[in-house]
């Protein structure tokens, strides 16, 4: 058992473990300590100092975020030294502040604007530093770096080394000349970003942002001669809510599909759909790569296979591991699947010119936005994905819209690429892709449904950064004879520092897996660099247990079983890894330099 310690804070008693710092003490007794540099997601770094207390006999005040407690302290959070310190400090991060809050896309929801708010700073009674020359890329298509919003927190330099694993921002410079900058301070589209979007959910000010296309989805909508068809992506359904006043992880789906109908996009269709597929694709994918190497002796495609849905993951895969691409699934992700279909069967469909056609997506990622501008999404002969919008600017676009999200009715997404299984909502949380391809592959290689109890395969859930599974196939069906008795193993892996370890251990052999997930972001899309900030794991728990509830809440809930989806194969693509399907549904990746 722990050993506990006693103190006061603010003149009341508390217990608490040994180690626990002084901010979590305090949050026991529900009083607020301000931070900035400090996020539960990260280490502990003592930057900014605005959490300061009073310890009684110490002749300074420290850091509540970064002092453990001990045994008979007094702690005051309130006392006037403490304010008018905290009030300085304030201040002095202001005064080298671009403060122009009216122009910043994150007014309204920025941690410095409403401490200052909090502290009531009206006056400036520091030198005004913010108008240096301070620099902003904007180069990337996914996200915006401004110097001039930064307050050196260093938040996004933890996020991106320790959860990320990646180390595209790092400190430079010492004293007043410090300044969160990239390799060589090369713009951020010519790093080994990821595009992840996680540096923005942590940053606490407008410093990172997403590069927002609204505008031109706008403009888009009011061209009467273009024909605007809209995505969205699960995690979207379960996130956007928080961003217009409603709860965490409540489901939306309904309101959602009503709202976009009223922006005046005209086909409102689901990424789902495109899930399904993606499941279809890839499972058969595995279960050729499985037939291929363990009957045929043929390495060309190897083991283990991996996940391809995730563009973050895939520009890390090119950059960190490029000499194992080959075990990457050659599956677009849905989105691009979507993209690539919208130009083709779906513009056929509803007799529509492609060139007319502006395909958008709203995703509850950043990384979308690069993953829509490779130069191999245009299989369809146009470019697949025109926008990509994040769950944060469909709210935007919302509320700009004057639209009352709480009280509109629910609605049903349109037909023809419109249906989708609960197989693939689950695509939203960590896990779900492994878990959505084993109940479609378990039912092609026995001939018989899996059971319903057996439908939620729990052991790939959850928040565990890696989780393993070993699924046992038995009497199966004649042309997967070889599988009989074999265990197939599976691991699933979310943040790319989790990532990272896994391969490593495939790459050196310590591991046998057949198949793996990985998702870039923590819990997986449902913790996405474009979803409602702030995110947190509570936050991402909630919003696990809607994906999975939708999932419940479906008919269908195998890929296999979605009716638009046998429909697609027999009337256009014919057959998983057909020639049309690897046409438009498939591509390579490419080694990356590493910077």
């Amino acid at each position: 058992m722990s050993k506990m310690v006693n103190l006061k804070i603010n003149g009341i008693d508390v217990s608490v473990e040994a180690g626990t710092t002084i901010l979590q003490a305090a949050e026991k007794l529900k009083i607020k300590i301000p931070v900035l540099c400090y996020h539960k997601d990260l280490c502990i770094a003592g930057n900014c100092r605005v959490c300061v207390v009073e310890v009684v006999g110490s002749r300074k005040l420290v850091a509540a975020c970064a002092t453990p407690v001990s045994e008979g302290l007094e702690i005051h959070t309130n006392s006037l030294m403490v304010r008018n310190a905290r009030k300085d400090i304030i201040e002095l991060l202001l005064s080298e502040h671009n403060a122009d809050c009216t122009k910043c896309y994150r007014n309204g929801n920025c941690e410095l604007q409403d401490l200052a708010a909090e502290y009531k700073i009206t006056n400036q009674d520091f030198l005004d530093l913010a108008h240096g020359a301070y620099t902003i890329d904007d180069l990337s298509p996914s996200i915006i770096k401004d110097d001039s919003r930064c307050i050196r927190c260093q938040r996004c330099v933890r996020t991106c080394s320790e959860m990320q694993s990646v180390g595209a921002l790092s400190v430079a410079n010492k004293g007043s000349e410090m300044k969160i900058s990239t390799f060589f301070d090369r713009p951020m589209r010519e790093v080994v970003c990821t595009n992840c979007g996680q540096c923005v959910i942590h940053c606490p000010t407008g410093a990172l942002i997403e590069k927002t296309y609204i505008e031109r989805v706008w403009d888009a909508i009011a061209d009467p001669n273009k024909h605007v068809v809209v995505q969205t992506a699960p995690a979207v359904r379960i996130g956007l809510g928080e961003e217009l006043e409603l709860d965490a992880g409540e489901r939306v789906t309904g309101k959602m599909v009503s709202a976009l109908k009223r922006l005046g996009f005209d086909s409102v269709l689901d990424t789902d759909f495109t899930a399904d597929l993606t499941i279809m694709e890839e499972g058969t994918e595995l279960l050729h790569r499985l037939k291929a190497n363990l009957v045929e002796g043929d390495h060309s495609e190897p083991l283990p296979m991996t996940t391809s849905c995730s563009p973050g993951w895939v520009k890390f895969f090119e950059h960190t591991f490029p000499e194992m691409l080959d075990n990457m699934s050659t599956c677009k992700s849905p989105q691009q699947m979507f993209g690539s279909l919208a130009k083709t069967y779906y513009a056929k469909k509803i007799d529509v010119d492609p060139e007319n056609i502006v395909s958008v997506s709203v995703m509850p990622c950043t990384a979308k936005k690069f993953e829509a501008d490779r130069p191999e999404m245009r299989d369809s002969g146009y470019k697949d994905v025109d926008y990509v919008l994040t769950t944060r600017e469909l709210a935007v676009m919302i509320m700009q819209a004057g639209i009352q999200f709480a009280d509109l009715p629910d609605e049903k997404y349109d037909s023809i690429m419109g249906k989708s299984s609960g197989a693939a909502v689950i695509f939203g949380a960590t896990g779900g892709v492994m878990e959505a391809a084993l109940r479609t592959a378990y039912e092609l290689v026995t001939g018989r449904e899996v059971p319903f109890e057996n439908l939620n395969i729990e052991p790939v859930r959850g928040l565990d950064g890696v989780r393993e599974a070993t699924v046992k196939i038995e009497d199966v069906l004649p042309d997967w004879k070889f599988l009989e008795g074999a265990e197939l193993k599976c691991c699933v892996a979310h943040g790319l520092a989790n990532a990272r370890n896994v391969m490593e251990k495939v790459k050196n052999g310590e591991v046998d897996y057949h198949f793996i997930e990985i998702m870039a972001c923590p819990g997986g899309c449902l913790g996405g660099g474009g979803q409602p900030i702030p995110t947190n794991d509570a936050i991402r728990q909630k919003r696990m247990k809607a994906i999975y509830d939708e999932d419940l809440s479906l008919a269908v809930r195998k890929s296999h079983e979605n009716p638009e989806i046998v429909q697609i194969y027999k009337e256009f693509l014919g057959e998983p890894l057909g020639k049309q399907s690897h046409k438009l549904l498939h591509t390579e990746y490419f080694e990356r330099q590493r910077y």
